[in-house]
């Protein structure tokens, strides 16, 4: 087991070397482009409901939480459409994010009370800190243990009070952001406050800390899917931080995972954009009684919708909506597809739903 102490911050060292600097370079411009290809957007909430859904959900499957988009997408149309607790997790991991991210842009700090209540709202309940020792860290495939983390309450205050200052008070360290992002993340997931969830409540805080320096307006940055893809490593260099000391080697993989990430979602937010267009355009020229650019941003938020959404966000009665709805399903070439679950009617944007699908399959492969 490694006897690791852990270091208050700022480090007494310098972590930014040569091969550091050079990734940070590249991670901000990939940042950038990603921010301003959501600034591009239409309607920028249009990405809440598709993007961040889709961070919840790697996020969660780092945890063995496995669900389907199709599924996450029903539930969003409808609590009561949750066909297991594995899509309840994730929506309460989405629930958590945007507490989070409504928290951090109203008081533009990230303390440990919003982090316990990112917490609370992951595991839904109202846990705080860990105040039970006993707590170790164990390798998945033998069992054994290789980490203890801080065991006693006041332990672990003490470290979250000094993560705190370093998250919000740039005077202590003139580090770009992004090293601070991976030394933050590991300092977390060492102290680890919580007796369960630290991993994906360490996940958000990284979408929060590039939210709070301004480097993106959305969390929609899809961290998650890159440490599900790459876990040993993550697992690995993590450790490999108690043992040896090596966080350069840390620091280079996060950054390399922003790049990596926010590059993709780029490319996905210009495809959603493209798609967005081309309905625009077909709607307007085969259906011109009922095209308005709230009926397409709708269609675009919710992948299912449903005739209240419709109703809502138009300001048109029902009837209305109904007509509206089945003219879209009823082209030669439909914009929708219209299901039935129960008593009700759902919609699916079954284009938008496919490039959802298709974009997360191919990052896989």
């Amino acid at each position: 087991m490694t006897n690791y102490i852990i270091p208050k911050l700022p480090l007494s060292f310098d972590v930014e070397t040569k091969a550091v600097l050079k990734q940070v370079a590249v991670a901000h411009r990939r940042l950038a482009e990603l921010k301003g290809a959501i600034k591009s957007m239409p309607n920028a909430s249009i990405l809440i409901n598709t993007l961040a859904l889709q961070e919840s959900k790697d996020s969660s499957e780092i945890e063995s939480i496995i669900t389907t988009h199709d599924e996450l997408y029903r539930a969003q149309v409808s609590p009561s459409l949750f066909t297991s607790a594995a899509a309840k997790e994730v929506e309460n991991y989405n629930t958590a994010l945007f507490l989070g991210y409504n928290e951090v842009k109203k008081n533009g700090l990230l303390t440990c009370r919003t982090i316990i209540k990112i917490y609370q709202a992951i595991k839904n309940n109202n846990a705080e800190f860990r105040q039970t020792p006993g707590t170790t860290l164990k390798n998945e495939m033998t069992q054994e243990v290789v980490y203890e983390p801080p065991q006693s309450y006041d332990e672990i205050v003490n470290y979250m009070s000094n993560l705190e200052r370093f998250i919000n008070d740039d005077g202590l360290s003139d580090l770009d952001p992004l090293v601070k992002m991976a030394i933050i993340h590991h300092q977390f997931e060492s102290i680890h406050p919580f007796s369960d969830g630290n991993g994906r409540t360490g996940r958000i805080i990284n979408i929060l800390y590039i939210v709070l320096h301004d480097l993106l307006d959305l969390p929609v940055l899809y961290m998650s899917r890159y440490i599900t893809h790459n876990k040993g490593l993550y697992y690995r260099l993590l450790q490999e931080v108690r043992t040896d000391n090596n966080w350069e080697e840390w620091i280079l993989f996060m950054l390399k995972g922003i790049e990596e990430t926010a590059l993709n979602t780029t490319l996905l937010v210009e495809q959603i954009k493209a798609l967005m267009m081309q309905y625009k355009h077909r709607i307007r020229e085969e259906l011109p009684k009922i095209y308005s650019q709230d009926l397409i941003n709708n269609l675009f938020r919710h992948p299912y919708t449903k005739i209240d959404f419709v109703m809502n966000e138009l300001n048109i009665s029902k009837p209305t909506a109904i007509l509206y709805l089945n003219q879209l399903c009823d082209c030669q070439n439909p914009f929708l597809q219209k299901i039935k679950i129960g008593r009700d009617n759902y919609y699916i944007n079954i284009q938008l739903f496919n490039l959802l699908q298709n974009a997360y399959e191919m990052k896989i492969k």
